[in-house]
């Protein structure tokens, strides 16, 4: 250029050293501001960049340079240091006075020996440079680093901009939510306002009745944990009251579901105000009731205050304008130093309930071991399932996920299914339960992973598997080396396996359960939140481990096209995935309108009866080729 009046022609490396290759070419048409005020150097190196798509406009001067750039939009200036007037210099200081580094990029042109000039560009705000005599190899592949750079810094931009509105609408769905339980639940404000909003609304949520604003189930059990702890220094054993509404049903059949709520908050109400500050109560779901009382001599002290509950529920309630009469069954166990532990206390009182009810209902029963029969075929339950494990009881369901854009199945999710050579097939909401109760759930879990590995071997290989992991195989079971064994044994790669995870299992020791899905990622396995949006700060999941899927619940799906919270919920978490992203799953989705609504709404998986129930492994390339034909 001006400085050594280097003729480009003569000065550019030979055509075989230059990269031509197609990967060098952009995407798209980046437009390109070469300034020089040699003639032949512009154009060489303009015929040689559109030769690349670039579209190339050229300025012989630096003051005609800022003229353009001021009224046109470039994505990247090639500048030349010497030139006559104002200098690459001072073109580079007006340029920056106006275009930040990130928003338009420089290279500055310059002479091998003007090494100052290189210096004084770069701390002037320059990107990069390119020396005379000009490779175009290096120009160019210097130009296409700075507009990768570019256009990853405003894709950065844009998603962050994406993540921040999606964060604003899920958190004000989230306190619109927590302020109508505040409402609901005055009783509760000095405890909220000594925490932080957010924590307190979360801890709220996570422990109360939406309802009654009474404790739920999860609240009551952690109170009855404390409670048996001190039981052995205490003057008085603890007993435990668990009520049911009698004809409770029959309000809900015949006057709507609407009174039966307000019936309920009126109970709870009544309940509330009889109880001391000493004693605790719950809602467990539905029309029942927990009581934990202490400090207390008993049986006397339980049984007078279960005459006095019957009592009061008994009486007429006037319930919006309708005088409502129920009754309530109550069971009543007593826990003494040794002999009980929180889930045969609450069991216990469950039992003698039901003993209530059936000796005609609107009284009461302390348990007695002569009612253990539930127990009896619960630990019989037990055995069949260990007996089962060992001798290969268990089965493997598979259902297929398909990608709403391709129209392919992408993976199978697999299912654990008990067929019961007695009681036939039962429920895995019926097992699972118990197998995590007795902790089998680990053996049956890497039985599981294992069995699915094998299987899934088999398929093609760009289907993968997913399996589903309990809380517990991260805190009793040795689930990485689980997992590396299976994967090593079946010769299945681990891009292709899936493990599906709940918010339970970063509910507790959240740090060392992070650490155990992080060495999981590192094998290569992806990792899947199953039933999000409906734990309490499921967003804050996404935030501590990077996630390469989530499944949203199928309650939503199933309201999808009824419910307008449903729909919104649902296009909130699809948004998510979006600007994280990652997968968004759909499950339980079993019309075609929910796949078209999920579709537009821009799910990326669903996954349901729609397409497939869950199938044994044989008949998995039936449906593969049936599914993938369509």
């Amino acid at each position: 250029m001006s400085n050594s009046h280097t003729n480009l022609r003569e000065a550019f490396s030979p055509p075989d050293q230059v990269a031509d290759a197609a990967d060098g070419q952009p995407a798209a048409q980046p437009r390109l501001l070469i300034v020089d005020d040699i003639s032949d150097n512009r154009s060489i190196l303009k015929r040689r960049f559109e030769r690349r798509g670039f579209d190339v406009a050229e300025a012989e001067s630096g003051l005609i340079a800022i003229d353009m750039i001021e009224k046109t939009p470039f994505d990247l200036v090639l500048l030349d240091v010497m030139m006559p007037g104002i200098d690459g210099m001072e073109t580079l200081k007006r340029i920056r006075s106006q275009k930040s580094a990130s928003a338009l990029p420089v290279i500055m042109v310059t002479a091998k020996s003007e090494s100052d000039n290189i210096v004084d560009a770069l701390e002037q705000g320059a990107n990069d440079y390119v020396t005379k005599p000009v490779d175009f190899a290096v120009a160019l592949a210097r130009v296409n680093t700075q507009l990768s750079r570019r256009r990853a810094e405003q894709q950065v931009a844009a998603a962050n901009e994406e993540l921040r509105k999606a964060n604003e609408d899920l958190e004000r769905r989230v306190e619109e939510r927590t302020h109508r339980l505040i409402d609901a639940n005055q009783r509760l404000k000095e405890e909220i306002a000594d925490r932080e909003e957010l924590q307190a609304k979360s801890q709220y949520l996570a422990y109360h009745d939406s309802l009654t604003g009474l404790g739920n189930r999860l609240l009551f059990k952690e109170q009855l944990d404390e409670a048996l702890k001190d039981v052995s220094v205490t003057p008085h054993p603890l007993a435990v009251l668990f009520l049911d509404l009698d004809g409770f049903k029959a309000v809900n059949d015949t006057l709507g579901h609407s009174v039966g709520d307000l019936l309920l908050k009126s109970i709870a109400a009544k309940l509330r105000d009889l109880l001391p500050s000493t004693d605790r109560i719950a809602r467990l779901g539905g029309d029942e009731f927990a009581i934990l009382q202490m400090s207390s001599p008993q049986p006397t002290s339980s049984t007078l205050l279960a005459e006095r509950i019957i009592e009061i529920v008994a009486e007429p309630h006037n319930i919006d304008g309708h005088e409502v009469t129920v009754g309530a069954s109550i069971g009543i166990a007593i826990a003494r130093p040794g002999e009980m532990s929180t889930e045969s206390l609450l069991k216990s009182a469950d039992l003698a309930m039901y003993s209530a009810k059936s000796d005609g209902r609107g009284t009461y029963r302390i348990f007695d071991p002569q009612m253990d029969a539930v127990i009896q075929t619960r630990r019989s339950l037990e055995r069949d399932m260990r007996t089962s494990l060992a001798q290969g009881g268990f089965e493997l369901y598979y259902q297929p996920l398909v990608n709403l854009q391709t129209k392919r199945v992408t993976a199978f999710e697999a299912l654990m299914r008990w067929n019961h050579r007695d009681r036939g097939a039962v429920p895995p909401s019926e097992f699972i339960p118990v197998a995590e109760d007795m902790g089998l759930i680990v053996q049956l879990g890497e039985w599981a992973l294992r069995q699915a590995c094998a299987e899934a071997v088999e398929w093609p290989d760009d289907i993968r598997i997913s399996v589903n992991l309990s809380p517990l195989q991260f805190s009793k079971g040795n689930l990485v080396s689980t997992v590396v064994s299976a994967l090593a044994s079946s010769g299945l790669p681990a891009s292709r396996l899936e493990l599906e995870i709940t918010e339970s299992v970063l509910l507790e020791k959240s740090e060392r359960n992070i650490t155990v899905l992080n060495r999981l990622r590192e094998l290569g396995v992806r990792i899947s939140m199953d039933d999000f949006g409906t734990g309490y700060s499921s967003i804050g999941y996404l935030r501590s481990f990077p996630f390469d899927k989530i499944k949203i619940d199928k309650s939503f799906v199933r309201d999808l096209l009824v419910d307008e919270g449903s729909l919104a919920i649902v296009r909130a978490i699809a948004g998510l995935g979006v600007s994280f992203g990652i997968t968004t799953t759909a499950e339980g989705v079993e019309t075609e309108e929910q796949v078209r609504c999920l579709n537009l709404e821009g799910c990326i998986e669903v996954q349901g009866y729609f397409y497939s129930k869950p199938i044994v492994a044989s008949q998995v390339a039936g449906v593969l080729a049936k599914l993938n034909e369509q």
